[in-house]
């Protein structure tokens, strides 16, 4: 029905920059929100950035001032994010998932979720 593909991950040292995208595709009427979430070994998953319908980008305390998250608004690539990650710290290592939820015929709030993509920051 809604397929998430993500890529950009990797091993990084720290200080250095990754850029991670995600491009959402199938069934969909609408994108409600769209962003990535993370989940490092040991620990629960945790929000890291979030993009809704209008615009309006939330971040994780942790990440702010660091990452930037946008959206492809191009025609053809309108449910694309970007999540760019500067001044990686080893503490960023963890699996980025991607998330979206959207709005299909059947479910008008539809949670979608990628495979991961694995960020490890050396120090």
């Amino acid at each position: 029905q809604v397929q998430l593909v993500e890529s950009g991950g990797g091993l990084v040292q720290a200080g250095g920059s990754l850029t991670l995208s995600c491009a959402a595709s199938g069934s969909i009427l609408s994108v409600n929100v769209m962003g990535w979430y993370r989940q490092a070994s040991g620990k629960q998953r945790e929000l890291v950035a979030h993009i809704t319908s209008g615009g309006i980008t939330n971040y994780a305390d942790s990440v702010k001032g660091r990452f930037t998250l946008s959206r492809d608004n191009a025609k053809n690539a309108k449910n694309t994010v970007y999540l760019q990650m500067n001044s990686l710290k080893p503490e960023d290592t963890a699996v980025y998932l991607c998330n979206a939820v959207v709005s299909t015929l059947y479910d008008p709030n539809l949670d979608a979720w990628g495979q991961g993509t694995l960020v490890t920051v050396s120090s």
